[in-house]
């Protein structure tokens, strides 16, 4: 085990200094392991972004990725959208499953970027979140994404690291994303959210996480909930987290 593992396992309260260092140093060197870390959803505009990000709910992006040109090219603006026949429009996301309630939730949401805001995403997060099906997490994916103001998005692989970083316990989001915000300078909060993201979807799986080839066992509390052995553990890694 790595001492430093091995220290924050041993019961010693983490001072808020030390945890803030600890995390921060977890942060850089996520970012050095994965430089090109970004939103994994194709876009081209804000009201693109926000589309794909509602689609995104319990599907993968990849399976967005696909239907994404064909939908834009159909509807590529809130007028369009909320004008469309509803089941042309299943028929388009039909592969995402949960196609109905997610046509609802297209049709809605761009009836409401109409009727209140002219056509236009909103780049404020209490107006994107009175959106139909819209919630913080979609709404800071919008906001760092698409209009760089900085966000933290909750995701589940976002919350699984933070608890196993000791980061935070609350597994309610909001109070997962104020917990985890306080140890970071606001302006990284976007890539904070791909970095662990990525790694989320790469290496520190909910089942079996490749601990033994992690780059940051070292300042993991929770080093050895996967196999340790590195050549175990290298086998777990994947090269995309897109599948």
């Amino acid at each position: 085990m790595p001492v430093a593992s091995a220290r924050l396992q041993s019961g010693i309260p983490e001072t808020p200094t030390a945890l803030v260092r600890r995390a921060r140093k977890i942060n850089r060197v996520l970012g050095e392991t994965y430089p090109d870390a970004r939103c994994e959803l194709d876009f081209d505009n804000p009201f693109e972004l926000l589309v794909v990000t509602v689609l995104s709910a319990q599907t993968t992006d990849k399976r967005v990725n696909k239907v994404r040109p064909t939908l834009f090219a159909a509807y590529p603006d809130p007028a369009s959208m909320a004008a469309a026949d509803r089941e042309a429009l299943e028929t388009i996301i039909g592969p995402l499953g949960f196609f109905r309630a997610k046509t609802e939730s297209l049709l809605k949401l761009s009836a409401a970027l109409v009727e209140r805001y002219d056509g236009e995403v909103p780049a404020n997060l209490n107006d994107l979140v009175t959106l139909p099906g819209v919630g913080r997490k979609t709404a800071n994916v919008v906001l760092g994404n698409a209009f760089g103001v900085p966000g933290i998005t909750v995701d589940t692989h976002f919350g699984r690291l933070a608890r196993r970083f000791g980061w935070t316990q609350e597994t309610d989001p909001v109070k997962a994303e104020h917990a985890v915000g306080a140890l970071f300078p606001k302006r990284d909060w976007t890539m904070l959210s791909h970095h662990l993201v990525w790694h989320g979807r790469r290496c520190c799986h909910a089942q079996k996480p490749a601990c033994g080839a992690c780059p940051v066992a070292r300042w993991c509390p929770s080093y050895g909930e996967g196999p340790t052995d590195p050549e175990t553990a290298a086998k777990l890694l994947r090269t995309e987290g897109r599948a």
